[in-house]
């Protein structure tokens, strides 16, 4: 996963775009449905034991809620994958811009 990809996600997660807020959370809702169910999510990882409070991955590291809402992000398990094209992701960046 990029530095980019993390900031997508975290931004997606605190400050999502008005027009995007309910993809955003349709998207995160059916990725962590099976984030829940997969046996490397941190709280049904057997014998794995961390001091982190978040629930991640245990394949990639990630936190599974940022992650969940970068919408060109895949699972490492191939569970699964990238919501945009890179060219939406382009448009979209787009119109980050405009309104900073």
């Amino acid at each position: 996963m990029s530095l980019r990809q993390i900031y997508e996600g975290w931004k997606n997660h605190l400050l999502p775009d008005e027009y995007m807020k309910d993809v955003i959370q349709q998207v995160s809702d059916e990725r962590l449905a099976i984030c829940r169910a997969c046996p490397f999510n941190s709280l049904n990882a057997v014998n794995y034991h961390t001091i982190r409070t978040d629930e991640h991955c245990t394949d990639c590291g990630c936190s599974l809620i940022p992650k969940s809402k970068c919408l060109s992000c895949s699972c490492p398990q191939d569970k699964w994958g990238p919501v945009v094209t890179p060219e939406q992701e382009k448009e979209i960046d787009r119109n980050d811009e405009k309104e900073i």
